[in-house]
């Protein structure tokens, strides 16, 4: 119905990785990449980034995930979880549109000029090309969430930050965040005492006698 209520969630990161650090030169933000979350535990995550994780330059529409994806190479990353309250027509919506792109991730690309528009406040928008926040921005958008007066394509992840609709949840180390699956974590290389060792001990352990 349309009164019912949803809930929907936006996951901004800062992996510390050298091109977010040049990103953060310009932007001055604490965050440089968003996400659109649909669950507390951080298992439906959808967003426009690296498809191999260590390879930047190959991107495009992905599922993240914190478990098995690029986030556990990055053991440090920093993350600030928000949510809003949306109406079950805009859930569905946004469900739908995450389906689109889901359903054809092999057409999209990452736009990469989008950024540099982003820098001189000239939107590029091109078809079938997002960047992170563009991509957000945009699914939000279609689904009736309209809540910037400039096109998405100039939609940056600190404006998800400072907009008074969002409520933070959780803000901090991403691998501390409460209601991970320790069990999970505890059985990838998502380790807190590997990430805590020094590397010639790691090696001690790693190389036979």
């Amino acid at each position: 119905m349309e009164n019912d209520r949803r809930v929907v969630y936006i996951l901004l990161t800062d992996t510390g990785t050298l091109f977010t650090k040049m990103i953060k030169r310009f932007t001055n933000a604490p965050y440089n990449h968003v996400s659109i979350v649909f669950d507390e535990k951080l298992d439906e995550i959808y967003s426009f980034g690296r498809k191999r994780p260590k390879n930047p330059l190959i991107a495009g529409f992905i599922k993240e995930d914190v478990y098995y994806g690029t986030y556990r190479y990055y053991y440090n990353t920093r993350c600030l979880l928000l949510k809003t309250e949306i109406t079950e027509v805009e859930y569905i919506s946004i469900r739908d549109k995450i389906r689109m792109f889901e359903n054809n991730k092999e057409i999209f690309s990452y736009n990469l000029f989008g950024l540099i528009g982003v820098l001189f406040r000239y939107p590029i928008a091109k078809r079938n090309a997002y960047f992170c926040s563009q991509f957000v921005a945009e699914v939000l958008k279609e689904s009736g969430l309209n809540l910037w007066e400039l096109p998405s394509a100039l939609v940056t992840p600190n404006d998800f930050l400072i907009h008074p609709r969002f409520e933070c949840v959780y803000e901090g180390k991403l691998y501390d965040y409460p209601l991970l699956d320790e069990t999970i974590l505890s059985s990838t290389n998502v380790n807190r005492n590997f990430f805590h060792v020094k590397p010639l001990a790691v090696l001690k352990k790693l190389l036979p006698l």
